[in-house]
């Protein structure tokens, strides 16, 4: 991947596979979008890094109820040397009686490209999540 839309796209390609996986409950799928010493950083929710940490953790949460996470926004910047990194705005919706705002924060991204694969995985994951009012 020599050009900027080619990374942009596998980044976001990344992203929705990550968001996809985790409120369809698909733990092996989310731990796939990571490297193997991949880290991911909640508030509230710990730090996790490596495979097994983060099968542990997702497994944990995995949904008992529909969910949604909207990520939107993102902005790629390509790092060179097949290292990227990407902000989102993510609004998590739950649905109980009819879905509702849960949470309103931010991804901070650091991906690599897979050299085996050619798909982007995230090394550091970070959420930072908006007080409500």
């Amino acid at each position: 991947m020599s050009n900027f839309a080619e990374v942009a796209e596998g980044v976001r390609a990344t992203l929705a596979a990550y968001t996809h996986a985790l409120d369809d409950g698909r733990v092996d799928d989310v731990v796939a979008t990571f490297a193997p010493d991949g880290v991911i950083e909640l508030p509230g929710m710990g730090t996790h890094r490596g495979h097994d940490e983060l099968r542990a953790a997702y497994t944990s949460w995995t949904p008992r109820r529909p969910q949604r996470h909207l990520v939107l926004n993102t902005l790629v910047t390509d790092e060179g040397s097949g290292r990227a990194t990407a902000v989102s705005d993510v609004v998590f919706l739950l649905h109980r009686e009819g879905w509702s705002v849960q949470l309103v924060g931010r991804y901070h991204d650091a991906l690599v490209l897979d050299g085996v694969g050619g798909a982007w995985r995230f090394v550091h994951r970070r959420a930072e999540f908006t007080p409500s009012a």
